[in-house]
């Protein structure tokens, strides 16, 4: 779909774009001014489902009835209504994959999260016939139970009757995006780059693959249509009744939008529940040999798509919560900067988090969690140190791979989410890259691609030029580190990262 001008509402009162913001954790609606500043938002946590040790599902009628709880409350609060609102843009966890039927909009079974690893026997089967790569030359992807594909499989055949009534026509599937836009707009579409993590999808052709479909025993009648990330998609209803939904985009890559990585070459690194890095490609997709992923990074209007190349970490910021939540170790958890910093270094204790297995640049479903380097002298503060530590480990993996595939080295690392208000996390971050570490002014890029994606289909934002002045630095941390340190810990982090190998 193309992307449209202005609409006739007039844009002497249409002040503001909205974004919806709907993650691993908790769904967010923010507005956002010319500036890109926020001036009203709101946020509310939905239950993680944990079935089965290795499962992860998530109430999607709660993850809706979230979503309009937070766009009424944050516009209540700011004193707005939907005809301040330009547009609003979409941007949504990916490849958690959502089973709905198409007479009631009601799911027909929780929705399967990223993380879920209950498909990793299909896994092992799909690359018996042809290896961990048979797809990547069509998806840019390999093999693994993160993707949408086989998780939509799962549910296929193991929801009563799913098949059936699949190809009938009377079930529908999407990622995060299509299920609230279908709620939200009544339209059944996904953007580009959510399509791009379906493994479903072909990167040359931007549409669903006979063949892929044919592999994973996918009936084409449930799957949206696929549109541009940036364009007038629909018009909403309810609390934003009248407002164009006019942008989507995957978290990661609406992150990208947000710090304004329109150039090849350019990148950034979110530290949420999982750490994402992703680096502008530009229009042509380019293949990893290093372990990385190829994605589509986004499609503004008619324009041609630009790709990425992606590092996916899958627990960073959960690893927090997990010592809040399942340890108790902290009660909260911005806690756990101050538990790590009551030590002076980690103690010699690594930890390792491979709750899903190992994403980027390793892909190993066998991986599980370790704590390694234990004494009688490790306390909490060196485990939680530890913790923060596996973030900044996990990245520098992944920057070394992307160094590798691209021949480039990363002068400086562009941040944002909620991890990097940890000065302790940001600061070895740099260290043990060494480089430096920038910090816009807005680190809720997330929400403000998505706002940014919608603007420009609108022409509340004329150009990419537009957007980029919005951006700004807030903080830079400059590394510190000796390389004899730095050697040592990396060398600690190797060996972790081996006995975490083999457990599943």
């Amino acid at each position: 779909m193309a992307a449209a001008a202005a609409p006739e509402r007039g844009m002497q009162m249409t002040r503001y774009i909205g974004a919806i913001d709907q993650g691993t954790t908790s769904s967010r609606f923010i507005v956002f001014d010319r500036a890109g500043t926020t001036v009203a938002t709101a946020q509310r946590e939905h239950a993680q489902i944990y079935p089965q040790p290795g499962w992860v599902e998530h109430d999607a009628t709660e993850i809706l009835g979230n979503t309009r709880a937070v766009i009424a409350e944050a516009l209540r609060g700011a004193g707005l209504t939907a005809r301040d609102l330009a547009a609003v843009g979409i941007t949504n966890q990916r490849e958690t994959t959502v089973l709905w039927d198409r007479a009631s909009g009601a799911p027909v079974h929780n929705a399967l999260v990223w993380q879920d690893t209950r498909v990793d026997p299909l896994v092992a089967e799909y690359a018996r016939e042809g290896g961990q790569d048979r797809f990547r030359a069509t998806t840019g992807l390999p093999l693994a139970s993160y993707f949408s594909a086989l998780k939509l499989r799962w549910l296929l055949d193991n929801v009563p009757a799913a098949r059936a009534r699949a190809e009938a026509g009377e079930l529908m599937f999407g990622t995060i995006d299509s299920w609230l836009m279908w709620h939200l707009a009544g339209v059944h579409v996904t953007d580009v780059t959510n399509a791009s993590r379906t493994q479903l999808m072909n990167l040359a052709t931007l549409d669903w693959d006979p063949a892929l479909l044919a592999a994973f025993g996918i009936p084409r009648a449930m799957l949206p249509l696929i549109v541009a990330s940036s364009a007038v998609l629909a018009t909403a209803r309810g609390a934003l009744d009248g407002v164009p939904i006019a942008g989507i985009l995957g978290d990661q890559q609406a992150a990208l939008v947000g710090q304004t990585c329109f150039t090849p070459g350019e990148a950034k690194n979110t530290y949420g529940t999982g750490c994402f890095l992703l680096l502008n490609t530009g229009t042509t997709p380019v293949a990893s040999t290093s372990g990385l992923i190829t994605t589509v990074a986004y499609r503004l209007g008619e324009a041609p798509a630009c790709y990425a190349l992606e590092g996916s970490i899958a627990i960073t910021g959960a690893l927090v919560q997990w010592l809040r939540d399942n340890l108790g170790l902290i009660r909260d958890s911005a806690e756990v900067e101050t538990l790590a910093a009551s030590v002076a270094d980690n103690g010699g204790v690594y930890f390792v988090p491979a709750f899903s297995g190992l994403y980027a640049p390793y892909w190993r479903a066998d991986a599980r969690g370790v704590i390694a380097g234990l004494t009688r002298y490790a306390g909490k503060g060196h485990i939680a140190r530890a913790a923060l530590e596996a973030t900044a480990y996990q990245t520098w993996d992944v920057i070394a791979a992307m160094e590798r595939d691209s021949g480039v080295k990363m002068r400086t690392l562009r941040v944002d989410g909620g991890m990097v208000l940890n000065e302790i996390l940001m600061q070895f971050q740099s260290d043990i890259l060494d480089v430096p570490v920038v910090r816009p002014q807005v680190i809720e890029t997330t929400a403000l691609g998505a706002a940014y994606a919608a603007g420009l289909a609108v022409g509340y934002w004329r150009d990419l030029d537009d957007l980029r002045r919005n951006w700004g630095v807030a903080r830079t941390w400059q590394p510190s580190m000796a390389s004899e340190t730095r050697a040592s810990l990396a060398a600690g982090w190797r060996k972790a990262i081996k006995r975490s190998l083999g457990w599943a």
